[in-house]
C-alpha cells in the first residue's frame, strides 16, 4: 500500500507541466503527512456533494413526506449556496487561528453529523437544520482546498486540483446514481437513502485526523508557509516580494477587478450547477423519465467531471487567457439547455452529457483561484472572496428556478433564466481569465 501511494505521489510530480512547475516546495513535510494529504483531499473531495447531490432524485418524495411547495423546494436547492456564502467566508479567520488542516477535519465530522441527523427530521425546519450543519462543514472545506493544494502542493497546483476535482464530481456523480436503489434496498424510505451517506464521511475524517500528529499541521496556513510562491512563467508583472505576510499587506481584495470577475464567475457557475443539482431529475421526470432513470442521468452529468477533473485543470493552468476554456463549456450548456427546451426526453442522455462538460466551469474556477495571486496568502484571501460572493450569487438561482416552474407551469421560462445566467457566467469568465494577479491591483 506503502509503495503504491509513493508511486502515486512520484507520479504526481512528475505528470505536472502546469504553470507553478519551477515552485519550490512550500514547506517540508514528513512523506508519511504528504501521502496522507493526498488521500485526504480525495474523501474530502467525494464527501463535498453528497449532501446535496442525493436529495434530487428523491426532491419528490422528500417534498411529499414534509409538505414542500414549489418555493420551499427551491429554498431548498438555495440552501447550500447560502450556507456556502455565510460559513464559508469564516474559513479565513478559523484558518489563521488554527491551520487549514484541523478545520477541514471539523468541517468533515460536521458533514458527516449531519448526514446522519438528516433521516430522523419531522418537517422542514428540522431538515433544513440538519442539511445546514453539513453544508457548513461543506463551506468552510470548500473554501480551504485551494489552500491546502497552493500550501502543501505549490508545484502541483493543476494536478492536485484536478484530483480534488475528480473526487468531488465522482462523489456528486455516485450520490446522484445510487441514492435511489439504495433507499430501495433499505427498505424504500428517502431518509435511509440519504442518510447512508454519513458513512462516507465517517471515512474522511480519518486521514485529517492523522495529520494532525504532524505538529507543522496545525500552525496557521498562510504564514506557515514563507517561501514565495512564484508567479507562472507566463504570468505579468515583477514578484517583488512574495512572501506570506508581505502579501497579505498588499493585498486589497476588494478593489481588485480580477477578484469581483473571479467571484462573479464563480457565483454564475455555482448556481448553473445546483440548479441541475437541484432541477434536472425534475424536468427529466415531468418529461416521463422514471426516477431512477432521472437519477442516472444526473449521475452522468455530475460524472462527466471525473474524466475531465485532470484534464480541464492542467489545460486552464497551461493558458495564459482562461477565457477561450471558458466559452467552449458555455457553448456545450447552451447546447444542452436548447434541448432540454425542444426534446428533453428523447434527446435526454445527450443533454445530461453536455450539461456535465459545462459543469467543468467549476475546476476552472478553482484553478483561476490558484492561479491569480503570488502567494498562499493570497490564495486564501481570493478563495475565501471568491466563493463567498460568488456563492452569495448563486443564492437566488434555484429559488427563482422553482418559483417560475410554479408560475408558468411548465420549464421553459425556467430554461431562459438559466440561458441568462450562462451568458453571464460566460462574460465574468473571460474577464477574470485574464492574464493578472491580484497583487497587482487589477
Amino acid at each position: 500500500m506503502m509503495d503504491s501511494m509513493q508511486m502515486t505521489e512520484d507520479g504526481l510530480k512528475r505528470t505536472d507541466c502546469s504553470a507553478n512547475a519551477t515552485a519550490a516546495p512550500a514547506a517540508v513535510a514528513p512523506r508519511w503527512v504528504v501521502r496522507l494529504l493526498v488521500v485526504g483531499l480525495l474523501l474530502a473531495a467525494l464527501n463535498l456533494r453528497p449532501a446535496i447531490s442525493a436529495l434530487g432524485p428523491l426532491l419528490k418524495e422528500v417534498r411529499a413526506d414534509l409538505g414542500m411547495n414549489g418555493v420551499v423546494a427551491g429554498l431548498l436547492t438555495s440552501v447550500p449556496a447560502l450556507c456556502f456564502a455565510l460559513f464559508g467566508s469564516l474559513a479565513p479567520r478559523l484558518a489563521r487561528r488554527g491551520g487549514s488542516a484541523p478545520v477541514v477535519l471539523t468541517g468533515m465530522i460536521a458533514i458527516t453529523a449531519g448526514l446522519a441527523l438528516r433521516p430522523f427530521a419531522g418537517g422542514t425546519v428540522t431538515f433544513l437544520a440538519a442539511s445546514a450543519l453539513a453544508l457548513a462543514g461543506i463551506a468552510v472545506s470548500n473554501v480551504l482546498m485551494p489552500v491546502v493544494v497552493k500550501r502543501w502542493f505549490p508545484d502541483r497546483v493543476g494536478t492536485m486540483t484536478g484530483l480534488y476535482s475528480m473526487g468531488l464530481a465522482l462523489g456528486t456523480a455516485c450520490a446522484a446514481a445510487a441514492t435511489v436503489p439504495m433507499a430501495g434496498a433499505l427498505g424504500g424510505s428517502w431518509r435511509a437513502g440519504l442518510g447512508a451517506w454519513a458513512l462516507l464521511g465517517v471515512l474522511a475524517i480519518v486521514p485529517w485526523a492523522l495529520v494532525l500528529k504532524d505538529p507543522a499541521s496545525r500552525r496557521p496556513g498562510p504564514q506557515a508557509t514563507s517561501e514565495p510562491t512564484p508567479r507562472p512563467a507566463h504570468g505579468t508583472g515583477s514578484p517583488g516580494d512574495t512572501s506570506a505576510a508581505g502579501a497579505a499587506e498588499r493585498i486589497r481584495i476588494r478593489s481588485s477587478p480580477t477578484a469581483w470577475a473571479l467571484g462573479g464567475f464563480f457565483g454564475l457557475q455555482a448556481s448553473a450547477a445546483y440548479i441541475i443539482l437541484g432541477w434536472l431529475p425534475q424536468i427529466f421526470r415531468d418529461a416521463g423519465v422514471s426516477a431512477s432513470s432521472a437519477g442516472l442521468m444526473l449521475a452522468v452529468t455530475m460524472g462527466m467531471g471525473v474524466p475531465l477533473a485532470f484534464v480541464v485543470p492542467k489545460l486552464a493552468a497551461r493558458m495564459r487567457h482562461q477565457g477561450p476554456l471558458v466559452m467552449t463549456l458555455a457553448l456545450c450548456g447552451f447546447t444542452g439547455y436548447a434541448g432540454l427546451w425542444f426534446a428533453p426526453a428523447a434527446g435526454a442522455w445527450l443533454w445530461a452529457t453536455l450539461l456535465g462538460i459545462a459543469n467543468c466551469a467549476f475546476p476552472v474556477a478553482l484553478t483561476m483561484i490558484s492561479l491569480k495571486s503570488r502567494s498562499s496568502a493570497g490564495v486564501v484571501q481570493l478563495s475565501a472572496f471568491a466563493q463567498s460572493t460568488g456563492y452569495l450569487l448563486s443564492v437566488p438561482g434555484p429559488l427563482l428556478v422553482g418559483a417560475l416552474h410554479d408560475v408558468s407551469g411548465g420549464w421553459r421560462v425556467p430554461l431562459m433564466l438559466m440561458a441568462g445566467l450562462l451568458l453571464a457566467q460566460t462574460v465574468m469568465g473571460v474577464l477574470a481569465g485574464r492574464d493578472r494577479v491580484i497583487e497587482d491591483g487589477r
